[in-house]
């Protein structure tokens, strides 16, 4: 089902449609997550069908899942409030405010893990996520790989942001001093859901009771006035939906980053390593174009830095920002992509239809081209030539970008021959790589 060479046989004509609608997703190079879903009346698959499954050397692409008679009864009780006793560690703080009040304590992922076990999805009622699961979610991953190794666990309460759940009420033993055991009337999660449910998956068997203290979690606990549903509300929209950080904020305070920002300035240039909400000049650079360009023009993986510009400062990055990358390259592939991208949002009349969708391709061409002109390989161009290179690519930019179309238009030739090429085509066809081969 999910290679795309294989031939379909005997299958339903409208599950076919959705077959060959993965199987080309497949082939313009995303890569499929699947889980499935066993379900019986009975006991899961005994260490046969395990090694069956192992053997069928699927890895971590395919995830299976037993789903009992209990777990649908899980389901359909989720209207049920959530009562159960939390054992937190070490001291607490506790505090009235407002006709609620308020706990902030540290708890064991164990413990995490043993809620979630006995009340499932019933604590994330009010969450506004189900679980997103392990494949494909780095932030999820990285949870799990915290968590199993054993140097880092108890690194576990630095790196995560914590838990925040709600309840009606919640009761404890006010004359001890630390280890409190919480009594919690109609319990719920509302932030940190995605945390609980990975740390339950990858604590959950046999081994869940076997996992040794070191793993803890931040929480925090919030009884509300049980008439305010308002607050209640109010208070998961508030816990969620703070400005994101992303991989490219992370990153830019890497010494890569402060080289390349007195790099540029040196050469005239501002490069924004961090995001701002100052207003963009022609000689500003930010790391995110500057990602786009340089993956594009340097690294000729043009499909790659259009389609996949969530990974630039992730599984990308490397590939990127390598050491030997300086000031002059990132100006000069910049400036490259930028009359391809410029053309792109305004194309002349007399430009081909699938200039709307190549400028990282043509961006490409066009790099090789000047670097052939100077007589020099990406790895020579330094401050010391970069005014050349710039020089050249304005007097030339007409000419490199007519040669590009050229570039690109032969290779679509070899591709399709001299039929017309629809719209949609073109799109997967700049989506893809199989067009770099060509140039």
């Amino acid at each position: 089902m999910f290679d795309p060479a294989a031939k379909v046989e005997s299958i339903n004509p409208r599950l076919l449609t959705k077959v060959e609608e993965a199987r080309s997703l497949v082939r313009d190079g995303y890569i499929p997550q699947v889980r499935a879903l066993a379900c019986n009346n009975g006991l899961s698959w005994n260490e046969s069908a395990q090694g069956a499954i192992a053997r069928a050397g699927f890895g971590e692409q395919v995830t299976w899942e037993h789903v009992s008679p209990e777990r649908l009864v899980k389901i359909l009780q989720a209207s049920r409030p959530v009562k159960d006793t939390l054992q937190l560690s070490g001291k607490a703080i506790f505090e009235d405010m407002n006709f609620s009040r308020i706990l902030v304590g540290r708890i064991a992922a164990s413990e995490i893990a043993n809620l979630i076990d006995r009340h499932g999805e019933r604590l994330l009622e009010r969450n506004i996520r189900r679980y997103l699961g392990l494949q494909g979610n780095r932030v999820n991953d990285g949870i799990k790989k915290t968590l199993e190794d054993e140097a880092e666990k108890h690194n576990f309460y630095f790196y995560n942001n914590g838990i925040t759940m709600t309840c009606d009420s919640f009761t404890y033993n006010a004359l001890q001093s630390g280890d409190y055991q919480l009594r919690v009337e109609n319990l719920q999660i509302i932030n940190g859901g995605q945390t609980c449910m990975t740390i339950f998956k990858t604590l959950q068997g046999p081994q869940l009771d076997l996992f040794p203290a070191g793993a803890y979690v931040l929480l925090r606990l919030y009884q509300l006035p049980q008439e305010s549903e308002d607050l209640v509300r109010k208070v998961t929209y508030a816990t969620n939906s703070q400005n994101p950080v992303d991989l490219r904020d992370l990153r830019s305070n890497e010494e890569l980053q402060k080289r390349l920002e007195t790099d540029l300035e040196q050469l005239g240039y501002v490069y924004r390593r961090k995001r701002s909400n100052a207003g963009a000049r022609a000689t500003d650079i930010t790391s995110g174009v500057a990602a786009e360009a340089i993956l594009s023009v340097w690294r000729k993986k043009p499909h790659q830095a259009k389609f996949f510009t969530r990974e630039h400062f992730g599984k990308l990055y490397d590939q990127i920002f390598t050491e030997r990358l300086n000031g002059a390259q990132v100006v000069l592939a910049v400036l490259i992509y930028r009359i391809a991208e410029n053309r792109r949002k305004r194309p002349e009349p007399t430009d081909p239809d699938f200039v709307r969708y190549a400028s990282c391709f043509i961006a490409m061409q066009m790099g090789e081209r000047l670097l052939r002109d100077l007589g020099l390989g990406v790895s020579e161009i330094s401050h010391r030539n970069v005014g050349e290179a710039v020089a050249l690519l304005e007097r030339s930019r007409d000419a490199y970008f007519v040669g590009a179309t050229e570039d690109i238009a032969q290779a679509l030739r070899k591709l399709y021959g001299d039929r017309d090429i629809s719209l949609q085509q073109l799109s997967a066809t700049f989506r893809r790589g199989d067009l770099i081969e060509q140039l």
